[in-house]
């Protein structure tokens, strides 16, 4: 459906720092986007500089994380959370916050869960959580998924 540049994202985040910034009125996708900047101070002066974010290499040699690579990570989990896509996400994630009493950590243990496509394809969030051992909950299982015990 969407598919921006590498450019087009290191762009969106830059200008909805500056917004953000400078007060002005911003998308329900920015506001969501502006919330995970604010959780990751260290990210602030990548996302200053529009023209240096976008000359920017982030290599592992480099030993520091690409912060718009991180940063699509919290909007992505976000917005399928947000619509439950894919089914019962919204669950696991809620269920992981409560147990991690963070919901930036569950959104973290949910980026090293997921699985590659076929897999994912194949099983629920909630599934691939509770497999992981990372739920464990007396919350009675979805149609189609494991039982998982917290």
């Amino acid at each position: 459906m969407f598919q921006p540049s590498q450019n087009d994202v290191r762009r969106f985040f830059c200008d909805t720092f500056a917004k953000q910034r400078q007060g002005q009125p911003m998308a329900p996708i920015e506001v969501l986007a502006a919330a995970w900047m604010d959780e990751h101070p260290e990210y602030h002066a990548d996302l200053a500089d529009v023209e240096a974010a976008l000359a920017a290499v982030y290599t592992v040699d480099d030993g520091r994380t690409n912060p718009f690579l991180h940063l699509s990570m919290h909007l992505t989990i976000s917005e399928q959370v947000s619509i439950d896509q894919p089914r019962g996400i919204r669950q696991a994630v809620e269920l992981l916050a409560a147990k991690r009493n963070s919901l930036h950590e569950a959104q973290h243990e949910v980026n090293r869960l997921t699985p590659p496509p076929p897999l994912k394809n194949r099983l629920g969030y909630r599934e691939l959580l509770c497999r992981a051992g990372s739920l464990k909950s007396g919350v009675a299982p979805m149609p189609g998924t494991a039982a998982c015990v917290l």
